[in-house]
C-alpha cells in the first residue's frame, strides 16, 4: 500500500473561485495527484454531483480510491488528453468543468524508485505511468549527444544543454548512468559555477526536459486543449495550472480562440507570498482560466 499522500495542492482558493462549482454539477480533475483540488471538487458537488479524477500515475489512482472513499468520486488511470474516452466508458456526455494541473506532485518526488529527485539514489526513470514508455535512464544512454542537447534546450530552456549533451556522453562511454542522483552529477559536472549561486538546483532544467520528454508532456496538453471543449457543456469552465513557460503559451493560445473561449483571466494567476512561504512548489505556478461559449 502506498504511503498518504504528502502533496499540497496550489492556488486552491483561485481555483475554486475560477470553478464556480456548485451542487450537481460534473467535474472532471484531469490530475488527480494529492487529491487536494479533487477533495474541494467532492465537498462543492455534493451527493447529487460527480467528480471524474484521472491520472497517469497509478499510485496516485490507488491512493486517491482509499483516502476519498464514500465521497462522489469516480477513478480513472490514463492521460488526461484521453478524457472523451474516459467520459465515453462512464457514460457521461458532457461535464461542467475541467482542472489540469500540469505539474509533478510531491508525492513523486518522494518516490525513491521513480528518480524524479535529484537526490534518489533509484534508476532515472521520470514517467508518470511506469508502464508506458521509455525510461529517461534508457534515453539518455542512447541518444545522440546532438538530439540530447536539442531535448535539454527546448524542454528546459537550459543554456548549457550543449555542454550538457556532452559530459553525459563522455560519462556514459565508461559506464551506463543509471540512478537519479548519478545523472544530477553528471550534469552539475558541465554547468560552470555561478556567482550568486542559482535559486534552484543546477541539474533542475535538465531533469524537467527528460520528464517532459519521457511523458510528452506538451502533446499531451496540447491534444487536450483541443479536445476538452468537445466534451464541456456550454457556459462550463476550464482551468489549468501550468509551472512551465512553453505550457503556459499553449494555454494561452488556446485560450485566445475566441469562437470557442471567454478567458476569464487576462494575465495568469500566481500564488501569493502566504501560499509560497507555506508551499515553495507554488512559486513557479500559473493558473488561467476560460468559459465555453
Amino acid at each position: 500500500m502506498d504511503p498518504a499522500s504528502i502533496h499540497t495542492s496550489v492556488l486552491p482558493a483561485e481555483v475554486m473561485s475560477y470553478l464556480a462549482i456548485e451542487p450537481g454539477m460534473r467535474v472532471v480533475d484531469g490530475t488527480l495527484g494529492g487529491g487536494g483540488h479533487t477533495r474541494l471538487f467532492a465537498e462543492a458537488v455534493g451527493p447529487t454531483g460527480l467528480v471524474i479524477a484521472i491520472d497517469r500515475d497509478p499510485a496516485a489512482i490507488d491512493r486517491g480510491a482509499r483516502e476519498l472513499a464514500g465521497r462522489p468520486v469516480r477513478f480513472a488511470q490514463a492521460d488526461y488528453c484521453n478524457l472523451p474516452e474516459v467520459l465515453d466508458a462512464l457514460e457521461i456526455d458532457r461535464v461542467d468543468r475541467v482542472l489540469l494541473d500540469v505539474g509533478l506532485s510531491s508525492d513523486q518526488l518522494a518516490d525513491q524508485s521513480r528518480g524524479f529527485s535529484f537526490e534518489s539514489d533509484g534508476p532515472l526513470d521520470l514517467r508518470f505511468d511506469p508502464t508506458e514508455g521509455e525510461p529517461a535512464w534508457r534515453m539518455v544512454n542512447r541518444m545522440r549527444p546532438e538530439s540530447l542537447a536539442d531535448i535539454i534546450h527546448e524542454f528546459g530552456e537550459e543554456r548549457f544543454s550543449r555542454r550538457i549533451a556532452r559530459r553525459i556522453a563522455a560519462v556514459r562511454e565508461k559506464e551506463p548512468i543509471k540512478s537519479a542522483r548519478d545523472f544530477a552529477r553528471v550534469v552539475m559536472s558541465a554547468i560552470p559555477r555561478q556567482y550568486p549561486p542559482p535559486r534552484i538546483h543546477p541539474a533542475t532544467r535538465t531533469f524537467q526536459a527528460l520528464r517532459i520528454a519521457v511523458n510528452q508532456e506538451l502533446k499531451s496538453l496540447r491534444i487536450a486543449l483541443e479536445r476538452i471543449p468537445t466534451r464541456l457543456a456550454p457556459g462550463g469552465r476550464l482551468a489549468v495550472i501550468s509551472f512551465h513557460s512553453l505550457e503556459d503559451r499553449l494555454v494561452k493560445e488556446a485560450f485566445r480562440n475566441r469562437q470557442v473561449w471567454e478567458s476569464l483571466t487576462k494575465s495568469p494567476v500566481e500564488a501569493g507570498n502566504e501560499e509560497v512561504l507555506r508551499n515553495p512548489r507554488s512559486r513557479s505556478a500559473k493558473l488561467r482560466a476560460a468559459q465555453r461559449l
